[in-house]
């Protein structure tokens, strides 16, 4: 099966704008912008198709380790106001996705300055030229709301650009962002028509889903989700590790395999939408905040349903919280509308959930976690065919986490 990676990858992208805005109050859309910026300069700078799409995907994903830089602060008690990590997380993560092309220190180097003052010193020209092509995109975008610009202020903006060449944006990036910096590009920055410059902006980036590609993605999009709390910072993560070990239990073929390893580590793509104070609520959930919670597979669906080519994935992501008696969300669907592999997601998303620890609940070994997951079989909810299966199958590790698959 073949996965536009470049779609996929604006489907993330926008969950991660939702968690920008709420944690640095950034505008909509703001990663389709930046990349819609670099794609153009890149253009006018020649690079090939391969690179540009790497750049612009880069460009879209410059802050996707927002959620584990916080959460790092949380645990380790440190601040660190440069944001080093949040930079070096995400070039760590960006580096899984195994681009065509190099992208090394791309999203490492993003927020340096060209006089050096920025937070590892690093001067214009002794890093790549891609980093400052980003830096000079985020910035304007980050300061003007280009989204929003009117007319009138565009002149000053470009004189800003050229005030600040040698000190804050290096000379080729900010040349070419004023090559570029027209009304028009403005224009087709709004965020009515944004989603459409977007597409026409990246080159198609196609992949085999069954390719170590697979691993890559998977990884660097659970890693994004479940650092979104201290309590589920493994629970996509270890959904996909168990869903990979039970498809080698049923002897799937590898393409079905690749398929059930994605979907399990896309299924919580829409908690990005979650706030954290609700993830992390001590207490029982209100009508209206466990609303909000439910609303996470619907925004999955919406992320995924229009990729070419994850229809099926989509529908074993989306499927994770309903249930055969038709008690389930977000369609309420019923036992004839399952298959097998939403019923084992179900499951495995179920028993991860019982197993660790949550704020509501101490952490659960395999014996007690089966006996819940049975309880509900017994009433007609979930799989008790495929709780058999789990009972057998994860019996030896006991509750603890799942090793990742050969390969990643």
């Amino acid at each position: 099966m073949r996965l536009r990676m470049d779609s996929l990858i604006k489907s993330i992208a926008t969950a991660l704008d939702i968690v920008e805005g709420g944690l640095l109050g950034a505008s909509t859309n703001h990663g389709k912008r930046i990349a819609v910026l670099c794609a153009k300069m890149g253009t006018v700078l020649q690079k090939s198709p391969e690179e540009i799409t790497a750049l612009a995907i880069c460009a879209l994903l410059h802050d996707n380790a927002l959620t584990e830089y916080i959460l790092s602060e949380r645990l380790d008690g440190r601040h660190d106001p440069a944001m080093k990590k949040h930079c070096e997380f995400g070039q760590r993560n960006v580096d899984a996705l195994r681009f065509k092309t190099n992208v090394k220190d791309f999203i490492l180097y993003h927020h340096e300055r060209a006089d050096g003052s920025g937070p590892f010193g690093i001067r214009e020209g002794e890093g790549p030229l891609e980093a400052e092509i980003i830096t000079i995109a985020d910035s304007i975008d980050a300061a003007y709301h280009l989204q929003r610009l009117e007319p009138e202020k565009l002149p000053a903006i470009r004189d800003i650009v050229k005030r600040e060449t040698g000190k804050h944006y290096g000379r080729i990036a900010a040349e070419t962002m004023l090559e570029i910096l027209s009304w028009p590009t403005v224009l087709s920055l709004k965020d009515d028509v944004i989603k459409q410059t977007a597409s026409e902006a990246l080159f198609p980036w196609t992949v085999d889903v069954q390719t170590e590609t697979i691993f890559g993605l998977a990884g660097f999009v659970a890693k994004i989700i479940d650092y979104k709390s201290l309590f589920t910072r493994l629970h996509s993560t270890q959904i996909a590790n168990r869903a990979w070990f039970m498809g080698q239990h049923y002897k799937y073929e590898p393409q079905e395999l690749a398929e059930l390893y994605l979907a399990a580590s896309l299924h919580d793509l829409g908690k990005l939408a979650v706030p954290s104070e609700i993830l992390e609520k001590p207490g029982r959930l209100s009508e209206e905040e466990f609303g909000i919670i439910k609303s996470h597979v619907r925004m999955t669906w919406e992320l995924l349903s229009d990729i070419e080519g994850l229809g099926t994935i989509c529908q074993w992501a989306s499927d994770h919280h309903e249930k055969l008696d038709g008690s389930g969300y977000p369609f309420g669907k019923k036992a004839p509308e399952l298959d097998f592999n939403s019923r084992l997601l179900t499951c495995l998303d179920l028993y991860q959930a019982i197993s660790e620890e949550r704020p509501y609940h101490p952490r659960r070994n395999h014996k007690d976690t089966i006996a819940i997951l049975n309880e509900m079989a017994d009433i007609g909810k979930i799989d008790g065919d495929i709780v058999k299966d789990l009972d057998i199958a994860l019996a030896p590790f006991d509750g603890e986490d799942m090793p990742p698959p050969d390969g990643s």
